[in-house]
């Protein structure tokens, strides 16, 4: 077995799998690992979608609808908005400035919302004819978040998996040769290519693959 603080391969030469690990740095893969694994909780994870990064889809709802029916509850700024979207979706759905703003626009020029300015900010508040709307759509506007709920009834909890598998590479890096580091390296990246055909809509058949691995790192 190799010591556990030995971090350079028979070569003399720094493993890319120590400092350029696709869970973060730091040898032995501890703390450098960051928000989302294990222990330390973070985005996505937990199947709440919270934190999503630029680019990664996330649930949506009908926005125009969420901001009527909001704004039937009492007058909000557009930052106000996008905070009661995140929370009555729990995270699920978060709204960009570029989203809730054009759209608080169009209503204005509707004539179902009034803009006024209140200290400093632009504070939105339905006008008779939007409460109108509000009450004579009711049935077509429906609930933008009731999808977002149900969905988040449905969701997978991943911290476990992941936990599981940081384990998994934190034995290897502390106590590999330099084949079983790279060979770790290689797994590491065919993982995340597959993570990523699951969201092309691309997902693997499944197989046994889990139990016999399980069996051989027992």
């Amino acid at each position: 077995m190799r010591d556990a603080t030995n971090t350079r391969t028979d070569c003399g030469e720094q493993h890319p799998l120590y400092h350029h690990a696709p869970f973060g740095a730091g040898p032995g893969f501890g703390p450098g690992f960051g928000p989302g694994f294990g222990h330390h909780g973070g985005p996505d994870l937990d199947g709440r979608g919270r934190g999503r990064r630029r680019g990664m889809r996330a649930p949506r709802g009908d926005v125009r609808a969420a901001v009527l029916q909001l704004l039937g509850d009492a007058p909000m700024h557009g930052y106000q908005l996008m905070q009661q979207i995140a929370e009555r979706s729990q995270g699920a759905w978060r709204p960009s400035p570029g989203t809730i703003y054009p759209v608080l626009a169009q209503l204005e020029d509707e004539g179902l919302v009034e803009i006024t300015r209140d200290q400093g900010r632009k504070m939105a508040t339905l006008t008779d004819d939007g409460r109108a709307y509000v009450l004579e759509r009711a049935e077509e506007l429906g609930d933008p978040f009731a999808a977002l709920d149900a969905e988040a009834g449905t969701r997978i909890d991943l911290r476990e998996p992941v936990a599981e598998l940081i384990s998994a590479t934190r034995q290897i890096a502390r106590s590999g040769t330099a084949g079983q580091l790279e060979a770790a390296r290689t797994v590491l990246r065919d993982a995340r290519r597959s993570l990523y055909l699951i969201l092309a809509n691309d997902e693997p058949e499944p197989t046994d693959d889990d139990g016999d691995l399980a069996a051989d790192g027992a």
